[in-house]
């Protein structure tokens, strides 16, 4: 490439950039004058319609200014994608990615947002939620078009706006099954004067949550099943997979599942607090362990049948974030026995403390036994996944080394910090309670991470060992290798090492010049095989300036 052309290049992307941010702000600033003037249009015969005069200016400035601006950039912008470069240019793909997920995001929170204020029975606060979102409909529909027509939608990330789109519907119905079914199961469990809203029944809320979970599901299922999402094998689509789908749900899932179960052990050996105390967090937390767990399982058995690195990934991540509760209940477990050492009479606040750190324990335990399985060592005979089996080995490995490494930095800061309060306690006032009440939080840290960190450090090494047992023994028949030659001797050299695993000295020729580096390749595979069958304490090899080979075994 020439000066001059990297130079338009360069201002072809510039210029690109500049076009299509000056079209989103435009975009944006139009939907925002036209939602509020269509806003006055329908509470122009209600008590809403007050004389805001510089709300109104703003409004028409945004609508008939930015509006024509927005329409004639557009214009100039889609002429232009007839060229196929135009089309392929990143920015063309983000454009509509961003607006076309801005635009779905503000519609669907303000039409359903107009539904739920609608039941609730507030006749006059739907209509501006209606104009917006209305507007904003408008908008992703018009993007929508533009994505999918057949010679001008982006040629770049041309998957990213139904990819983000899915996964955004999912949460936000997800958002929704968890509250609706929280409200419901409050009702049951605490009655439905505990369970309702202040000032509404609890199953209007019921009602209300319900109609977001509904909304959030049409939204992941046109494009999930309807654009065809759950095909895609692409990059985005596999880390949203694990992103949303095993590392969300399960942070959901395992969350909802110790607050249940910390519930219930308060119920069964700490009744301090009153009943309906007790029994508040039950309801949300089975809610979400219930809905996490159905999005949880429908996405590792979608993993199951993607890649083995996908596999292996999603395993990955759900031993983590099992590895994560786990280790905290270790650390309130820790901080809760310590206080009841240090303080006898520490009363309720203690036990709940145990309790606590009991259930985030034995929930994150169980998932991370089932999922780690670490009673099954790695051996030379353990057989390996066919195809990436070399990325599985190279991915578990990095996981142990990144858990290993977080842990030992969350230890040393904690570290840190015990020695901070011990010598703040010591040079202090002392009459600020004990020194153990000090350091007994971040001392139950400290035996958590430490634990972690011993425990996968063990484990790389074992997995180290394991594997450098297997490698295939090479027979060494050479002692020493003395290379003489005038090229670059770093692909030579490698090659002697893979041969014959001996070392090599290397001595430069002063009266030739450094070859090219596909003549490097060929000296470095003929080599290799002058090199076969020779043995020898010390052995020379010349490499002459035309290319000529040859191999001298040496005495003593």
């Amino acid at each position: 490439m020439t000066a001059d052309s990297a130079v338009g290049a360069a201002q072809r992307t510039v210029r690109r950039l500049i076009t299509y941010l000056l079209l989103f702000a435009l975009v944006v600033v139009a939907a925002v004058g036209l939602s509020g003037l269509l806003e006055r249009l329908l509470v122009a015969d209600t008590v809403l319609a007050t004389g805001d005069v510089a709300g109104l200016a703003r409004s028409l400035a945004f609508a008939l200014i930015g509006g024509p601006l927005a329409a004639l950039l557009w214009w100039v912008v889609w002429r232009r994608l007839g060229d196929e470069t135009e089309r392929a240019s990143v920015g063309w793909g983000l454009y509509v990615t961003g607006i076309y997920v801005v635009s779905l995001v503000l519609a669907t929170s303000n039409l359903l947002s107009t539904v739920t204020t609608l039941i609730g029975g507030q006749s006059l606060q739907w209509r501006p939620s209606l104009a917006t979102g209305l507007v904003w409909a408008a908008v992703w529909v018009w993007h929508r078009w533009m994505w999918r027509h057949p010679r001008k939608r982006p040629a770049d990330v041309a998957d990213a706006p139904t990819v983000l789109s899915s996964y955004i519907g999912l949460v936000i119905g997800v958002s929704g099954a968890v509250s609706a079914l929280s409200i419901l199961l409050d009702a049951a469990l605490r009655g439905a004067l505990a369970a309702g809203m202040v000032g509404k029944p609890w199953w209007v809320s019921a009602l209300q949550s319900l109609v977001w979970a509904v909304g959030g599901g049409l939204v992941w299922w046109w494009h999930w099943t309807h654009d065809g999402v759950r095909r895609l094998r692409g990059d985005l689509a596999s880390v949203g997979l694990i992103a949303v789908g095993i590392l969300g749900a399960g942070v959901l899932t395992l969350g909802g599942a110790g607050v249940t179960l910390f519930a219930l052990l308060r119920l069964a050996f700490d009744r301090t607090d009153p009943m309906d105390q007790l029994l508040e967090p039950l309801a949300p937390a089975i809610a979400a362990a219930a809905v996490g767990s159905l999005v949880w399982v429908y996405h590792r058995g979608l993993a199951r049948g993607r890649s083995e690195a996908i596999r292996q990934g999603s395993r990955l991540v759900t031993s983590g974030v099992a590895l994560v509760a786990a280790a905290s209940g270790i650390g309130v477990i820790v901080n809760a026995a310590l206080a009841m050492a240090a303080t006898p009479l520490a009363g309720s606040g203690a036990r709940t403390l145990l309790l606590g750190g009991i259930s985030s324990l034995l929930v994150g335990g169980l998932v991370w036994w089932f999922t780690w399985k670490p009673l099954e060592r790695t051996s030379a005979a353990t057989p390996r996944p066919a195809g990436d089996s070399g990325n599985w080995q190279n991915a578990r490995r990095i996981y142990l080394i990144v858990v290993f490494g977080l842990s030992a930095v969350v230890a040393v800061v904690t570290l840190l910090v015990i020695g901070y309060r011990m010598f703040e306690y010591f040079l202090g006032d002392i009459s600020g309670g004990s020194v153990v009440d000090r350091i007994r939080a971040p001392l139950g840290l400290l035996v958590a991470t430490g634990l972690v960190a011993g425990y996968h450090f063990a484990a790389w090494r074992h997995e180290r060992a394991v594997l450098a047992a297997a490698a295939p023994v090479r027979k060494r028949t050479i002692g020493h290798v003395v290379l003489v030659t005038g090229t670059e001797p770093a692909l030579l050299n490698r090659a002697i090492e893979d041969v014959t695993g001996a070392g090599v000295t290397v001595w430069r020729r002063a009266d030739v010049g450094a070859a090219a580096a596909a003549d490097v390749g060929e000296l470095a595979g003929r080599l290799a095989g002058e090199l076969e069958g020779v043995t020898g304490k010390q052995v020379l090899v010349t490499v002459s300036p035309e290319g000529r080979i040859e191999v001298i075994p040496l005495l003593g």
